[in-house]
């Protein structure tokens, strides 16, 4: 079984974060493995707690796991100190791990700040060049590229910037307006659209998590870094028209939509 690390922090209601990748992690088939780099108390209405976790213990975590069970691929998340930064970056480092695939949660759908203003520039400096795909929103990829993105070819502009600065692939999602479910996959000095499904689904907590996931896990799997991206969006889109509605505010994906019924109430 191919295996995959997810490096980010924790969602209470479980729409998001850690809960979220091992959730997309095991439908994918992959084994799932986690450190945990703070927790929070948040719902789908919002974030009113984070928590994080000491550099020295989320350092021990990953020696635990990357001693022992070595991933084929890596989803990293929230990660909002200097301090975390540099220590992931050192073990990714020293262990020469590859399919790096960075979400680099900023903001959360709700609308919190999940990061530190230091700890963008410890991102971009030691981190997101280790990626092998980073996925941001139109308001990250804006912090990241110094750009204001209002347009199409503001997205392509910012991308291409942020591919060039870093050396990294770029997957720059659509919504907030612009191009809606198309995502911008920008790479090498070039670019091309990737088409997504338009679902009017009002219920998109943890899809940025959820989207990376599933990127890392079809990467630990073989697959080439379109087909991967390709695949993902195919789920995430399946887990959008499963139409799950729970909370009282922007709810969760139904991540398990794909798991049979019969076999599900047969095991249980």
């Amino acid at each position: 079984m191919k295996t995959a690390l997810t490096i980010a922090g924790s969602d209470s209601c479980g729409g998001a974060g850690i809960q979220a990748d091992i959730k997309t992690m095991t439908t994918h088939g992959v084994y799932a493995m986690s450190a945990i780099t703070a927790l929070t108390a948040q719902n789908t209405t919002g974030v009113t707690g984070i928590m994080e976790v000491p550099p020295e213990f989320l350092e021990a975590q990953l020696e635990a796991v990357l001693t022992d069970i070595f991933p084929d691929a890596v989803k990293i998340g929230m990660v909002s100190s200097v301090g975390l930064i540099k220590t992931i970056a050192d073990k990714l480092k020293t262990y020469q791990v590859r399919n790096i695939v960075i979400d680099p949660v900023m903001i959360s759908t709700s609308g919190s700040r999940l990061i530190s203003e230091d700890a963008v520039d410890a991102l971009k400096e030691a981190l997101i060049p280790l990626a092998a795909l980073l996925t941001p929103n139109i308001p990250e990829a804006e912090v990241l590229s110094g750009i204001e993105i209002k347009t199409t070819d503001d997205m392509i502009t910012a991308a291409g910037r942020i591919s060039s600065q870093y050396g990294v692939a770029v997957l720059c999602k659509g919504g907030h307006s612009i191009n809606d479910a198309n995502d911008l996959l920008y790479t090498e000095g070039s670019y091309q659209w990737l088409q997504g499904k338009r679902i009017d689904n009002p219920n998109t907590h943890g899809t940025g998590c959820t989207l990376s996931s599933a990127i890392a896990s079809n990467l630990a799997k073989g697959y080439d870094l379109i087909t991967a991206i390709e695949k993902a969006k195919s789920y995430i889109s399946g887990a959008l028209e499963a139409m799950l509605d729970l909370g009282k505010g922007s709810g969760p994906l139904n991540h398990a939509f794909a798991i049979n019924v019969e076999d599900r109430k047969a095991a249980l």
